[in-house]
């Protein structure tokens, strides 16, 4: 398809939601706050593309980077399209480091138990840098996991009968530098990309389809995130 097959815009706090209750496996928008870029193809809305703090405050820190020059990629939900993901999301970087050039680099998480080896950013050239490091959680008796953080300090929780602690296995984590020094600097960190499990399974794109006009949005909005 040709570039102009494909437009990138601000998108609404309602497709951003409307995008991942339909067409991402969580099926819930992230929480805290959000850089929302959507993506048309051939006028059609296809879901959106979003950035945010994620759930580390220092997200920069091991890079060396302030708060306001790193960015968590948090969701790509998309229905069925044309264009492959790799350049939807590559156009979506595009666009958000015109609106905030003094963004330098952005980190994403692929998490294995989902099925994910992190395919997307293998196509689209990221560094791999290994995995991240998981708290640990507490495993009800349900089934449900807790944070461990309720159970700790002054007024932690008491652990109830038959919940255990679970320490989840690390997710996979990609770097897009977006300078030539950002990229110098992190490159002794790349290991070789990890491979897709064969047992893991597919996912596939929503068939829901939606329509919304984008709004301006900016990186300002997570910078206190």
């Amino acid at each position: 398809m040709s570039k102009s097959d494909l437009v990138v815009d601000w998108a609404t706090q309602a497709a951003a939601k409307y995008a991942c209750e339909n067409w991402h496996y969580s099926g819930c928008l992230p929480v805290g706050k959000l850089v929302k870029v959507g993506a048309w193809e051939n006028g059609k809305f296809i879901g959106v593309v979003l950035f945010g703090r994620g759930a580390s405050p220092q997200l920069g820190r091991p890079y060396g980077l302030p708060q306001n020059q790193c960015v968590e990629l948090v969701r790509v939900a998309l229905t069925s399209h044309v264009v492959p993901v790799s350049r939807v999301v590559a156009l979506s970087m595009k666009f958000l480091k015109r609106a905030n050039p003094k963004l330098r680099l952005i980190v994403s998480f692929a998490d294995e138990s989902q099925g994910h080896h992190g395919g997307i950013y293998q196509a689209g050239n990221w560094i791999y840098s290994g995995k991240g490091t998981e708290k640990p959680r507490l495993v009800m008796p349900d089934g449900s996991t807790r944070h461990n953080r309720l159970y700790q300090g002054r007024n932690k929780q008491a652990i109830p009968s038959g919940a255990y602690w679970s320490k989840p296995e690390g997710k996979h984590r990609y770097l897009m530098p977006l300078d030539a020094e950002m990229k110098a600097r992190i490159m002794p960190l790349a290991k070789p990309y990890p491979k897709r499990d064969k047992q893991a399974m597919a996912v596939t794109d929503g068939t829901a389809a939606g329509q919304h006009r984008p709004s301006r949005s900016n990186l300002a909005e997570v910078s206190n995130a």
